[in-house]
């Protein structure tokens, strides 16, 4: 069975929905081959906007014999899935605001499905306050570390009633991240206030000109880090 790298194998763990998955920018088609390959769903529907991936995804598909289980589609993000057509949608592997438009253009089918999987690889915060704004709750979270980048993920639905909005620090570090005590959000935290702490010492030694504005800005942030990692650890992290 193909084997998914630690990123893709936290991104399919997150799937709990048995019938049909879409995965938008499919690219090779790894985590629909992995979880039909698995019967884990019933069918997908591989996804790309370029003809590249999606032979890519073709050929891993022959090669695990799974042509009546999955079928490929090219696609500028949801434009060829129909409303409830997926129980499932997985968007992993880019940039947040590329995310958040495919989200925006295909809002009517992306609010019909059951779960949203979602793996933003940039602008993380405006990612989940998009979310929240737009009516989705995460119900799920998971971070992986791979190759030397943290990656965060999490699961969505839409929701007409939610609660009050989110404390910054469920924008900034993920809400069940922080109440997991999640060891690699810990471990992510640390290397963030390790890295800002530099900056600022260097900025301190080193400044020709007024940095009182980055100052305080740094100040800020290692603000919002201490007070997660107090989530995590305990009000004794210093």
């Amino acid at each position: 069975m193909v084997q998914l790298s630690r990123r893709l194998s936290a991104v399919a763990n997150l799937v709990t929905i048995t019938g049909i998955l879409a995965d938008v920018g499919t690219d090779h088609g790894y985590i629909p081959v992995f979880l039909a390959g698995q019967k884990r769903i019933q069918r997908a529907i591989a996804m790309d906007v370029n003809q590249g991936p999606l032979e890519r995804a073709k050929e891993h598909i022959r090669q695990y014999e799974l042509e009546d289980r999955i079928e490929t589609r090219l696609s500028d993000g949801l434009n060829a899935l129909k409303p409830k057509e997926a129980e499932g949608i997985v968007i992993a592997g880019m940039g947040g605001n590329l995310m958040k438009r495919i989200l925006m253009q295909g809002e009517e089918v992306a609010k019909t499905a059951k779960e949203l999987i979602l793996q933003p690889q940039s602008e993380i915060m405006e990612f989940r306050r998009f979310l929240w704004e737009s009516g989705y709750v995460i119900t799920a979270e998971d971070m992986v570390l791979e190759d030397g980048k943290y990656y965060p993920m999490m699961r969505a639905t839409y929701r007409s009633n939610r609660k009050n909005e989110p404390d910054i620090l469920a924008f900034k570090y993920g809400e069940k991240l922080l109440e997991q005590k999640h060891p690699v959000l810990r471990q992510y935290l640390q290397w963030q206030k390790k890295q800002k702490e530099q900056i600022l010492e260097k900025l301190q030694q080193n400044a020709k000109q007024d940095v009182s504005s980055r100052t305080q800005e740094l100040k800020q942030e290692l603000a919002y880090i201490t007070r997660g990692l107090e989530m995590i650890d305990g009000a004794d992290e210093k």
